[in-house]
């Protein structure tokens, strides 16, 4: 069997794959649009052929400035396979090493969409299993659950308590705010980053992202209480579909006051302001809190997402003086 990527001549070939499971599906036509737009790309289109069949085909998605892929969007391989995982997983390393070869900082992650129930179906269930298992098999060992919300304005405007202000900030404001947000984060990349990079370096990666984001930078926001002290940050923010929350967090010695709902309904609110008809935001399963936030301010759940990469690697020992 042979793992390739993709060349323009294989274009109809790659658009006649069809998935007709109940997992995330990229069909013809949105396939053809974004590769217009350069977040799908031939080089970052991997299929497997046995002689002249395309039993299993791997999109991986990038921003249409992406220098590599970020994320593996739909992976299939067809039923008539008998061990569709073990292809799976030969196909996603294949890919996986050329990325790297081609000077990728680290594996782009597998997001796999699935409906809110997933649980209670069985198609979905056993679908997921064998890319799972190929997920894991590849090296993509680290597997978060991941709640995608919707806010529309028929849910109206979350109320606003009035007990914060909003201002603009430095890059180092916002770094510090970062910093001190991550220790006692429920979000589990922020924890496994905080455990494996410290606070400082995960603070970074995290503006870092924001700032490459299609959202403004102008949008950003500190959060202080009447008396000036900084409560948190409230980061409205874009992806290359819709406006979406962002990031948004609170400092931890004022936890557990409500301030989260107030820094919420402050992003939406300006969103909303901006003519966004539709809000995205995601937070993890384990995330109780930050959930019934979004529940309070009119958010509803409309996707499960299971995420997997692979592991961070551990620092480097520091030799002892």
């Amino acid at each position: 069997m042979l793992f390739r990527p993709t060349t323009d001549a294989d274009l109809d070939r790659v658009t006649a794959v069809t998935v007709d499971e109940p997992v995330g599906r990229i069909d013809a036509d949105r396939y053809l649009e974004e590769l217009k737009e350069g977040m799908y790309r031939p080089e970052w289109t991997w299929i497997a052929e046995d002689g002249d069949r395309v039993v299993a085909r791997a999109l991986w998605w990038g921003r249409a400035s992406s220098e590599h892929p970020v994320a593996l969007d739909c992976l299939y391989v067809d039923p008539s396979v008998a061990d569709r995982a073990a292809v799976a997983a030969a196909l996603i390393t294949a890919g996986l090493r050329a990325f790297a070869e081609r000077g990728a900082p680290r594996p782009p992650l597998y997001n796999l969409t699935l409906p809110t129930d997933w649980r209670a179906d069985p198609a979905v269930v056993a679908a997921l299993a064998w890319r799972q298992e190929a997920a894991l098999a590849a090296g993509l060992t680290d597997e978060v659950e991941r709640l995608r919300l919707e806010w529309t304005p028929d849910a109206g405007l979350p109320a606003s308590g009035g007990r914060l202000t909003f201002t603009e900030g430095t890059d180092e404001d916002f770094l510090d705010v970062f910093r001190r947000i991550a220790v006692g984060s429920l979000d589990g990349e922020t924890r496994r980053n905080l455990a494996l990079m410290g606070a400082e370096a995960t603070a970074r990666e995290e503006v870092d992202f924001y700032l490459g984001c299609p959202g403004e930078r102008s949008w950003w926001r500190l959060a202080r209480t009447p008396d000036g002290r900084v409560a948190g940050l409230a980061l409205p923010s874009a992806t290359p579909y819709n406006r979406n929350v962002g990031y948004l967090g609170v400092v931890p010695e004022l936890r557990g006051h409500g301030y989260v709902d107030e820094i919420l309904a402050e992003i939406t609110r300006v969103q909303a302001a901006a003519g966004a008809g539709l809000i995205t935001a995601t937070t993890d399963t384990n995330n109780a809190p930050m959930a019934a936030a979004f529940a309070r301010a009119g958010y509803r759940v409309a996707q499960t997402r299971m995420i997997y990469s692979a592991p961070e690697p551990a620092p480097a020992a520091v030799p002892a003086p």
